[in-house]
């Protein structure tokens, strides 16, 4: 993959994650944000902050949650960035469910 593709594969996925989170936002106790490539997720009780954001030089999108770090690779098959399994908008819906204490679909 070239350093274009990754930018415009990643810019797509975190575009849409952004989508989702804000029509998510509307219903549940959190704001998304996405500015300059970076998407924040925040949270007030208790005051915590989701980062998701590409990296560039290992074509990765990289997700700081819950005092972690998880690293997301693209996977052509299923057209996502992915971890375990699981695609970048499956896995910032687990991390948004256990911070809130709710389940939510994105």
């Amino acid at each position: 993959m070239t350093d274009q593709e990754f930018t415009t594969l990643a810019d797509a996925a975190l575009s849409d994650l952004f989508r989702r989170l804000s029509a998510a936002a509307e219903n549940h106790d959190f704001d998304a944000d996405f500015n300059a490539g970076t998407l924040a997720v925040e949270f007030e009780d208790p005051p915590t902050k989701f980062v998701v954001s590409p990296n560039s030089p290992v074509k990765q999108i990289w997700v700081s949650a819950h005092l972690k770090s998880f690293k997301l690779d693209w996977d052509a098959a299923r057209n996502a960035f992915v971890i375990g399994g699981q695609t970048l908008a499956e896995m910032m819906a687990d991390a948004v469910s256990k911070q809130l204490g709710e389940t939510i679909t994105l």
